[in-house]
């Protein structure tokens, strides 16, 4: 079994902004998927299938992104999932605008979602895909830029972004994730 969390903040007040990328690839993999999110548990909306075989739980914290530890534990504990079956998507100011990383653990990164999940599990240990937004230029601080929308001419490579890192959690369902990391980590 594994267990797929975008990060995100609820309601459609933040549904189109940098910060909600976790949520934009949950939302595509369930179309791809044919994974529907209809139930709320463990402070989520969750859409439970089967890929290649593999049962995947697809989540979405309803907790605010600073809180997303409070989600993701209690379903890592319910399930009782090692700590290998999960992986966090979430934005990443560091990268440049439709670049992708995949990492097998790592620090928060400054994301505070990641922190909270890493506090809330107790271990930096788990496997995470970050999308590029870029760093605020200009006056705009980080919290107003991450809550902000992204204009236009950035939408083509952050859609391609949300498809790589699609395509990249297949691979790890398919194979492994160092395959994924392999074939997705790539600049440009």
């Amino acid at each position: 079994m594994k267990l797929i969390v975008g990060l995100g903040n609820p309601g459609f007040k933040y549904a189109k902004t940098r910060h909600n990328l976790g949520f934009w690839v949950i939302d595509q993999l369930s179309d791809i998927w044919e994974i529907p999110l209809q139930k709320e548990r463990w402070k989520a909306e969750i859409g439970e299938g089967f890929v290649q075989g593999e049962k995947v739980i697809l989540m979405k914290p309803q907790t605010y992104m600073n809180l997303s530890g409070e989600a993701v534990l209690p379903a890592v504990e319910w399930l009782k999932l090692n700590i290998d079956e999960v992986c966090v998507v979430c934005d990443d100011v560091d990268l440049p605008v439709g670049q992708i990383r995949l990492r097998m653990k790592g620090s928060s990164g400054g994301n505070n979602g990641l922190k909270s999940i890493i506090h809330h599990l107790g271990t930096d240990q788990f496997k995470r895909i970050k999308l590029g937004i870029g760093r605020p230029t200009g006056r705009i601080s980080v919290p107003d830029y991450v809550l902000g929308m992204f204009p236009p001419e950035e939408m083509d490579d952050v859609y391609d972004a949300v498809d790589r890192s699609c395509e990249a959690l297949k691979v790890w369902l398919g194979s492994s994730f160092n395959m994924a990391m392999n074939q997705y980590n790539k600049k440009g």
